[in-house]
């Protein structure tokens, strides 16, 4: 089957699964049917969280709780699980409904984040927690090893504020543009505008709070592009 990150029906990214029901509940959408992967995303939310934390204790020794708290956020937002889900080719073996195929959530992050967790879960579940971080955290390496120290210490929405504060500029206004999708696979649009520089961003996610901070990262890289010789 093509897009598959390995040749096996019960393997995934080098986890050859005991029980292949778990990786394949963890690849179904709600929107297929039960037994689908909600419970596992519950659960992989918890241990990714536990898995980032433990190696970025390990990699700033001298950091305070809240930046590690910051960095951890940058590392498991939706955008970014998403990116590692496409890397790893998850959308490709998704189990959706047939409305969900038509609309394309095998490209969404919401789904494709979810379906990530989801997977991390079963395969804990299949194997423990020691082969579940040694299977997951390479995924994630490249992404800790590369975090700008200003993200580190600060999100998107916070660092667009301070920069206008610091110039007595006005602050920013947030519209939201639309909100669709499922009840269960909501999807955000949001425009931010800045009146002093003239400048507008939009920004998509599974929540408007993720959107906003994707509109005002997008605003952040215009405002360096202008500023950088």
């Amino acid at each position: 089957m093509p897009g598959r990150t390995d040749g096996g029906r019960g393997a995934f990214a080098g986890h050859a699964f005991a029980d292949p029901g778990l990786l394949a509940q963890a690849l179904t959408h709600r929107s297929a049917g039960s037994p689908h992967n909600e419970r596992l995303e519950f659960l992989g939310d918890s241990l990714l969280g536990m898995i980032i934390a433990e190696a970025l204790y390990a990699r700033w020794p001298n950091a305070d709780e809240g930046a590690l708290t910051r960095a951890r956020a940058e590392l498991v937002r939706e955008s970014s699980l998403a990116e590692v889900a496409r890397r790893l080719q998850v959308g490709e073996r998704l189990i959706l409904g047939p409305g969900e195929m038509k609309s394309g959530g095998h490209r969404r992050d919401s789904i494709l984040s979810d379906a990530l967790e989801a997977v991390i879960a079963a395969i804990y579940l299949d194997a423990g927690f020691d082969a579940c971080r040694g299977t997951v955290l390479p995924w994630f390496e490249a992404a800790v090893e590369a975090v700008p120290a200003h993200k580190v210490g600060k999100d998107a929405k916070t660092r667009l504020q301070e920069w206008l504060q610091a110039r007595q500029r006005p602050l920013p206004q947030y519209e939201l543009l639309s909100e669709g999708g499922e009840e269960h696979a909501r999807v955000f649009r949001v425009r931010v505008q800045l009146v002093d520089p003239a400048l507008s961003a939009e920004g998509e996610g599974g929540s408007r709070r993720a959107a906003e901070q994707q509109a005002a990262e997008a605003v952040l890289e215009h405002i360096e592009a202008r500023t950088t010789p």
